[in-house]
Formats: structure tokens, C-alpha cells, sequence
């Protein structure tokens, strides 16, 4: 038999968690796409699959260490910390990329090089398992 009462706060904490989790990875979706000196909305819908892999793999990148903070924090404040940590190191990574160690890497995913996309996901899924990681007890 389904205790009611403990399944309907159990079904209320895991509703508020979601639905958190999805607003923040929105938010990092727009701050990353404004953070990006390309159009990765239009490259996507163009068939430039360098901009879908590096949007994707950072989404990944961020997503990871939200899931860390989602069971490693108490309080929903503490996961909205954990969260903005979270984006700004995503967005710094690739700001570190993009400024230093691949300074074509703009021009790279405008003409679609999978090579380029695929390093700067690499490096983005790297940084979010570390991410994850070091929220850990």
C-alpha cells in the first residue's frame, strides 16, 4: 500500500527540484547563447552540426554538476549557488577556449568544422564531470 501523505510530499519535492533544474538549464542556455559571439539558433537550423555538438556538450557540461548539486544540497538556495557556479565555470571555459587556445574557434563553427566543435565539447563535457565531482561530500 502507497502512503499517501509521504508520496505526495516526495512527488512535491521532486516537482519543485525539476522544475528548478530546467529553468536554471534554460537560463544557462541564454546566457551561453549570449555569451557566444555566433548565432548557434540559426547555425542549427542551417544544418551546422559544429554549432549543435558545442551547445550540446556545454548544456551536458552544465547539466552534470546540476545533478551533483541536485543531490548533494539541502536547500534550494543552495542548489540555485551550486547552479550559477555551475554556469559561470561552463561560460569561462569556453571563454578561455575561444581567447586563448583556439583563437579561430568562432570563425571554425561558423564554417561547421566538426574537429573544432568536437574539442570544445570535449573540454566542456571534462570541466562539468570535474565540476560534478568536487560538489561531492
Amino acid at each position: 500500500m502507497i502512503d499517501q501523505y509521504s508520496f505526495g510530499a516526495s512527488a512535491l519535492a521532486f516537482l519543485i527540484a525539476f522544475v528548478a533544474a530546467g529553468a536554471f538549464t534554460i537560463l544557462f542556455k541564454i546566457v551561453y547563447q549570449v555569451a557566444t559571439p555566433y548565432h548557434e539558433k540559426s547555425l542549427i537550423r542551417e544544418g551546422n552540426t559544429a554549432a549543435a555538438i558545442t551547445l550540446g556538450a556545454a548544456l551536458l557540461g552544465y547539466v552534470l554538476p546540476l545533478a551533483s548539486a541536485l543531490t548533494h544540497t539541502v536547500s534550494l538556495l543552495e542548489f540555485a549557488v551550486w547552479a550559477l557556479l555551475a554556469g559561470v565555470i561552463q561560460i569561462v571555459t569556453f571563454l578561455v577556449v575561444q581567447h586563448f587556445v583556439m583563437r579561430d574557434f568562432n570563425d571554425r563553427i561558423v564554417r561547421g568544422e566538426i574537429a573544432a566543435a568536437t574539442y570544445m565539447g570535449s573540454i566542456s563535457l571534462c570541466v562539468g564531470i570535474l565540476n560534478a565531482a568536487c560538489m561531492t561530500n
